[in-house]
């Protein structure tokens, strides 16, 4: 069965990791508010994000299904998202130091003729090492991941920031749990592999 596959996301992370699966896909904005609603527990967040992100594509995809995710890191309830600049950076990365944090990533995958979802969300806990604000420069100014949530760039130099890692999809922690999406593109009658 084809059926055209769009990627409801700009991120160059999670476009070279769809780019693995070797299926042909497409790629759209989907201009999404991402702010929190009043009271809205974090993984709650990053699944309703993920959900929406699909949904304003899949509005103007025709007969596709189409994927959206979002990430948000989090620490004893306060949430972690993309610092924007350096100084937010610096800020975010003291903050993670030393400090076990949930990576969890919602995952959308959206039937646009149907309107039906699937709806997954894939923690990663990181563990930060305890990091001297000399480490933190360093990082920052030879990674620069001001547009990754909690500054820390796993699949680059981000990696030396980490003691260690425990999840079920090494790619979730990047922003696209594969593993996941494999099972429900299966389930939506795509071939992977």
């Amino acid at each position: 069965m084809h059926r055209t596959l769009v990627l409801a996301s700009t991120s160059p992370y999670r476009r070279e990791l769809l780019s693995r699966l070797g299926l042909p896909f497409t790629t759209a904005n989907p201009a999404v508010d991402e702010t929190a609603l009043p009271g809205e527990q974090s993984e709650a967040l990053a699944l309703r994000l993920s959900e929406a992100k699909a949904r304003a594509v899949g509005a103007h995809a025709g007969d596709a299904l189409v994927i959206g995710s979002d990430q948000v890191a989090i620490l004893d309830g306060v949430v972690y998202g993309k610092p924007g600049n350096h100084a937010r950076a610096v800020e975010q990365l003291r903050n993670l130091s030393g400090h076990t944090v949930n990576f969890f990533t919602g995952l959308c995958l959206l039937d646009s003729a149907s309107g039906q979802t699937q709806i997954r969300g894939v923690p990663t806990l990181v563990t930060f090492r305890t990091l001297s604000d000399d480490e933190i420069e360093r990082y920052l100014q030879r990674e620069k991941p001001y547009d990754c949530a909690g500054a820390a760039k796993s699949e680059g130099l981000g990696i030396a920031l980490l003691e260690s890692l425990r999840g079920d999809d090494p790619n979730a922690l990047i922003g696209l749990p594969l593993i996941a999406l494999c099972d429900m593109l299966r389930q939506a009658g795509i071939a992977v592999p």
